[in-house]
């Protein structure tokens, strides 16, 4: 089976990529390497898959529909695993037309394909932050998400809207996967735990939001590609039985929750990884972040009873490879950090 993974130079992306590759299938990674963050550390990733026989790399751009014709005409691709978009809560309040151009025009494009060459399974990254302003927790696939607090939330519910359109009208399965906080090793610089890290260790204080008064349902990174895999062959039928509820369809449509089922204080993040580093954290509080959300907390109940697979490594030893990992690749030298492209 020949599998496309849009966003393959990213984190999730790379961690899927591979673990495709390890059960035999073919990879077409699709990635425009953009600087959101250290270009560096995807260009490290993109050489560990190169390594491997059955990858095979294209860069472009989602917003470019010509990249992506090429790339669909070029390649039969029997499944589609939609990861790129452009990430981040905060970094959607100062550069808004970013996240239409990528992550509503560049998914308008992937559907398009999708239709045109009769797709037989669309897997695409959604996101815990559509919840918004939901007070109720665990959140179910069942609640309403009409609350967005941020407009990446916002992009990340018309990503879901499209998507059932393009199921209800041209039969296209697809399958939406809302991750929750995904962290482990070769993460992104831009998350919390990963710059707590290099602050820690570089002896710099770590911006604290909301008075450490948040909880986040941290989800390892295998774990997150363990459902992914697991999804691949089972491409949603029509639920008979649908009645309204928001998880399901009378069209060939699903939505999942991948999260921990286990929300952390962030002060219990931050002092696992102060044990893991053996140094203490240097804080700065600051207000709640507009876009921010106090408790992300999946109910993963429909994971579990359709897919047969709950993530549930505990924080303490995601937090612990991922320091191993940091410090491998940064090499870890006292508090001299300096970059390692070798690998881990």
């Amino acid at each position: 089976m020949r599998i496309l993974v849009t966003g393959s130079a990213g984190f999730i992306g790379f961690h899927v990529s591979s673990k495709l590759l390890d059960l035999g299938y073919t990879v077409v990674g699709f990635d425009n390497l953009n600087s959101y963050y250290d270009v560096e550390l995807k260009q490290a990733r993109l050489e560990h898959l190169l390594e491997r026989d059955q990858f095979h790399f294209v860069k472009g751009s989602l917003e470019n529909r010509s990249d992506l014709e090429q790339l669909f005409e070029e390649h039969r691709f029997q499944v589609v695993i939609h990861l790129a978009a452009q990430a981040g809560v905060r970094y959607s309040l100062e550069h808004p037309q970013t996240y239409i151009d990528s992550n509503v025009t560049g998914f308008l494009n992937i559907l398009e394909m999708c239709r045109i060459h009769q797709i037989g399974h669309l897997l695409y990254a959604s996101s815990s932050s559509v919840y918004g302003a939901n007070r109720k927790v665990p959140f179910s696939v069942e609640d309403m998400t009409d609350h967005p607090v941020s407009l990446y939330a916002s992009t990340k519910k018309m990503n879901e809207m499209m998507a059932h359109a393009y199921s209800h009208i041209y039969g296209l399965p697809v399958t939406g996967m809302r991750f929750f906080t995904v962290y482990g090793p070769w993460g992104r610089p831009d998350m919390a735990y990963f710059s707590f890290t290099r602050n820690i260790l570089e002896e710099k204080p770590i911006t604290v939001f909301n008075n450490g008064e948040m909880w986040r349902d941290f989800t390892y990174v295998d774990d997150v590609v363990q459902a992914i895999a697991n999804l691949i062959p089972l491409p949603p039928a029509p639920d008979s039985n649908w009645n309204g509820q928001t998880g399901s369809s009378n069209a060939p449509y699903r939505i999942y929750n991948i999260g921990n089922h286990s929300p952390v204080k962030l002060m219990e993040m931050i002092n696992l990884l102060e044990r893991h580093l053996g140094k203490k954290a240097r804080m700065e509080y600051r207000p709640m972040h507009p876009g921010d959300v106090e408790v992300t907390y999946a109910d993963t109940k429909s994971l579990e009873e359709q897919v047969g697979f709950k993530p549930e490594t505990p924080l303490d030893a995601g937090l612990g490879k991922f320091v191993s990992w940091y410090k491998a690749f940064y090499q870890v030298k006292g508090l001299e950090l300096t970059k390692s492209i070798s690998g881990d």
